[in-house]
This record gives structure tokens, C-alpha cells and sequence, in this order.
């Protein structure tokens, strides 16, 4: 008995140690797993401002763009140079910019050593130019997609959309803006002039190893990569000197994985004027805008004379219960832009009360409904697989689809070519920040969201558009379908059917 007890007393210790480690490596690892930026730097960098692309217009009236994919070395501090990719330049790429009814051609070289792409996120053109998977561009060649801009001004962006390895491409730097405008936006009382009281502010978290960009995940980030600090169109600790009371600023989630909640560290109210595919019908007045990766927000800020304010990214809760919230980045807050106001500010014109009329459907003509489950093993239970389609639209018809996340994770939904309607979030009317033209919703752990689409195509049995989780980690790991667009009684060619 005697030895019994020795043997259960040293088990008893040996447990005790045991369950103090775990214990204390929780402990370490819960407290050190938020991030935050908030106050300890001086912003000191003028921020970068993407140069509009340059162009030509062919006698036909197309205007022409050039996009060189290249790799090259980067300084986002002085003296340390980061090797990086770009369009055009060492990181991120101009911003192209294009009208309602034009023609539009982009000649892209691949300047790379590997084969990547260029995806027109947003864009509603033919599944054929939608830059996706199935239309790479080996290291060394060229594509020249062209269509006829047909939708709403909108804050849209190009990026890479190669199958497995988005997340790097991306965060490797290849990404940029691509503003669309049309007559009835251009007539609005605005700021709208680029750069000026109009600024695109693409949000990137990054992290460094040494003079390298990192892209390792953390333990226990399943969201995917999450840096520990932000920039803005490539500028670390970004300013920007303002000359006008009232600001757009036209806001992209261009990181991998991190959603942000913007807003600014006084609480003071904005107005959203437009959403992923383009304006509200009305301004809505707000104090927080979230934003999941790939999606867009353009808001207005009211600036008093020689205020300095920042633009902050804010903890936020809806990301599932505590671990989610603390691994997966929701504990997490930013400094991410100061805005300079001059001594004297220029007058801005009121924001009108009417902005845009809204084109995406109500649902009430759906011809059927369509059920999407996202796990981070793929969507309805299936991996992404480049030979199936998954799902068949018919040309001119509007479907209700019904996406819910029960995965104990935070993911969002993307959908190629089209800008939905969220019907509801969770049976209940959506919050002003999703009545917008959407083609990206965040879609935390244990929400179902409802959308209305219409597919006007044009029809292309052979070449599929994608739908997917839009954070990186999870769409390359095979969080992502395909559907292609049919005129009625026609199937998809080419693929096998889900």
C-alpha cells in the first residue's frame, strides 16, 4: 500500500506540473494574443496616394490600360528595403478609373516568375475576362480582357485569384483600386476630387521578419494571417493633410484575413454614402463601419480647422464567443490614418439627401433559393475543385440565397460578377451598413444571412464565376465553389456537375 501511495503521489505531482503549464502557456498565450496599436506611434509618413492609371482611348472609344505584374524591393522604412510585388511598381498598383458605358481593355504582362492573375473584384463583366482561377497568366505571358462597364459608380478593386495561392499573391503586395463613375454620381454634391477631399485608403495589416514581410500564422489564428500593425496604400504610420471640411474617404479591407470596425476615437458621426457596388439611396449616420476582407465603404467626415483625428480600427464582438474573439483578431484595435486639418478649411456643399437609386433586387421575383453552408473543409461539405460547377443560374433570373456560418469561426461570402441585396441577418431587417449593392458580407459564427441576386450574364456555359470566403487563408485552402450563367434549357460544358 505504501508503494501504491508513493506511485499515486508522484502521478498526483506529475499531473500537477503538467496542468500548471498548460495552465500558464494558456495564460501567456491569451494575454499576448491581442494586439494593439493604439497611441504608441507617431504618425510621421505623408501617406502615399495610388496615381491614377494613365490611359489611352482607340478610335472606337475603348480606353486602354497597362498592368505590369512585377517583383521588386520596397522602403516602408527608411533605408530597409522589403522585397515586394506590384502593377506598375513595387507594391500595389495605380488606381484605374473608368466611366458608366465605356469600353475597357487592360493589356497585363506577368513580370513574375510564377504564373498569377488579375481579378476584377466587383465588376460585373463576362465570366470569360473575370480574372479568377481558370484564367491564369503564365510568368512571361500576357492577357488582354476587355467588356463595356455596365453598373453603378462604385469603389471597386482589382487583385490575383490563383487557386492556392491568393493569400500570398495578395499580401505579397498585388492589389489595387478601381473606381468606377457614372453621370448621376458625377452631378451629386461630393467631395470628389482624388487625392484631394476624395482619398482611397487601402487598409493592410502586415507584420515584418527582419526586413521581410511575414505570412506566418500565430497558434490558434484558424482565421489566417493577422499582422500587428496596419498601413495605408503601402505608407506605415500614415498622414494626410486635409484642406476641406467635409472628406471621403473611399475605404478598402485589401488584408488577408483582419476585419476591421472603423470609426474615430471621439465617437463622432460619418455618413456612409456607399457600399461595395456603389451609393446608398440615402446617407446613413454612423459612428462604426465593419468591414470583412475584400469589402468597400466610402464614407464622409465632417473636420473642424486644425484638428488632428484618427481613423481607428475598434475591438469588436460578433465573432463568435471569447477565443474567437481574442485568436481571431476581434480583440484587436489600430491607429491606422491621421487626418491633418488645415488652419482654414475650404466650405464643403451639404451631403445630398438622395444619393443613388438602387439596382440590386428585392427578392420578390426569385424563380428558387439556394442554400450555402461555409466550413472552413469548403462549402456545402465540398472543396473547391477547378473541374465542377456547383451551381447553375439562369441568364435574367433572381434567386434568394440563404448563406449561414456555424463553424465557430468568423468567414464572409463572395460573389463574382453580381452586387446582391442582404434581405436579412438572421431574420431581422440588415443594419444600414448592409442595404447597400454588396458583393461581400462578413458572416460571423452562428449567422445566417439572406441575399437577393440577379444574373443578367451574358451566358457562358463553359467558363464558371466563383463564390467564396474572401479571407485568403480560407479560400485557398478550398472555401470556394463555382456557378456558371446559362440561358434557360442550356448546362454547363466543360465541367463535371456538382
Amino acid at each position: 500500500m505504501s508503494r501504491v501511495k508513493r506511485v499515486l503521489i508522484v502521478l498526483g505531482s506529475v499531473v500537477t506540473v503538467v496542468a500548471l503549464a498548460v495552465g500558464g502557456l494558456f495564460a501567456w498565450l491569451w494575454t499576448g494574443a491581442d494586439v494593439s496599436t493604439v497611441g504608441k506611434a507617431s504618425f510621421d509618413n505623408a501617406l502615399a496616394i495610388p496615381p491614377l492609371a494613365e490611359s489611352t482611348v482607340d478610335e472606337d472609344g475603348t480606353r486602354v490600360f497597362d498592368l505590369r505584374m512585377r517583383a521588386g524591393e520596397t522602403e516602408f522604412e527608411d533605408g530597409v528595403k522589403t522585397p515586394t510585388w506590384g502593377f506598375n511598381g513595387s507594391y500595389l498598383g495605380p488606381t484605374l478609373r473608368a466611366t458608366r458605358g465605356e469600353k475597357v481593355r487592360v493589356r497585363i504582362a506577368n513580370g513574375l516568375d510564377e504564373a498569377s492573375g488579375v481579378h476584377w473584384h466587383g465588376m460585373h463583366l463576362p465570366a470569360r475576362v473575370d480574372g479568377g482561377p481558370h484564367q491564369m497568366i503564365a510568368a512571361g505571358g500576357t492577357w488582354t480582357p476587355h467588356w463595356t462597364v455596365d453598373q453603378p459608380a462604385a469603389t471597386l478593386w482589382y487583385h490575383p485569384h490563383p487557386h492556392g495561392a491568393t493569400e500570398r499573391h495578395v499580401r505579397k503586395g498585388l492589389a489595387g483600386m478601381f473606381i468606377l463613375d457614372d453621370e448621376k454620381s458625377g452631378e451629386l454634391a461630393l467631395p470628389k476630387r482624388y487625392g484631394v477631399d476624395d482619398l482611397p485608403v487601402i487598409v493592410q495589416d502586415v507584420r515584418f521578419d527582419g526586413a521581410k514581410l511575414d505570412g506566418g500564422r500565430r497558434m490558434m489564428q484558424n482565421v489566417g494571417f493577422l499582422g500587428d500593425r496596419t498601413m495605408v496604400n503601402g505608407t506605415l504610420r500614415p498622414y494626410r493633410e486635409v484642406g476641406d471640411e467635409l472628406i471621403r474617404l473611399r475605404l478598402l479591407n485589401a488584408s488577408t484575413a483582419r476585419t476591421y470596425a472603423f470609426g474615430f476615437p471621439d465617437d463622432r458621426a460619418f455618413s456612409l454614402i456607399a457600399t461595395d457596388g456603389g451609393l446608398l439611396e440615402r446617407p446613413e449616420s454612423m459612428d462604426r463601419v465593419q468591414l470583412s476582407p475584400g469589402e468597400r465603404a466610402e464614407i464622409v467626415v465632417q473636420m473642424r480647422a486644425g484638428e488632428r483625428v484618427m481613423l481607428r480600427s475598434f475591438p469588436q464582438d460578433n465573432y463568435g464567443d471569447g477565443w474567437q474573439r481574442r485568436f481571431g483578431g476581434g480583440d484587436d484595435s489600430f491607429d491606422v490614418l491621421e487626418l491633418r486639418a488645415a488652419e482654414a478649411l475650404r466650405p464643403s456643399p451639404a451631403i445630398p439627401a438622395a444619393l443613388g437609386e438602387s439596382e440590386t433586387p428585392d427578392g420578390t421575383d426569385a424563380v428558387r433559393g439556394r442554400h450555402f453552408d461555409l466550413k472552413r473543409s469548403g462549402i456545402n461539405g465540398r472543396a473547391m475543385d477547378m473541374g465542377r460547377v456547383d451551381e447553375t443560374v439562369t441568364r435574367g433570373t433572381t434567386e434568394v440565397w440563404t448563406v449561414r456560418n456555424g463553424n465557430g469561426m468568423p468567414h464572409n461570402f463572395h460573389v463574382h460578377d453580381v452586387q446582391f441585396r442582404v434581405l436579412e441577418v438572421d431574420g431581422q431587417a440588415p443594419p444600414a451598413a448592409l442595404r447597400g449593392p454588396k458583393d461581400t458580407v462578413f458572416v460571423p459564427h452562428g449567422t445566417t444571412v439572406k441575399l437577393a441576386l440577379h444574373f443578367t450574364g451574358p451566358a457562358d456555359p463553359e467558363s464558371p464565376y466563383m463564390y467564396h470566403c474572401h479571407l485568403l487563408y480560407h479560400e485557398d485552402e478550398g472555401m470556394m465553389g463555382q456557378f456558371v450563367v446559362v440561358d434557360k434549357g442550356q448546362r454547363a460544358s466543360g465541367h463535371r456537375h456538382g
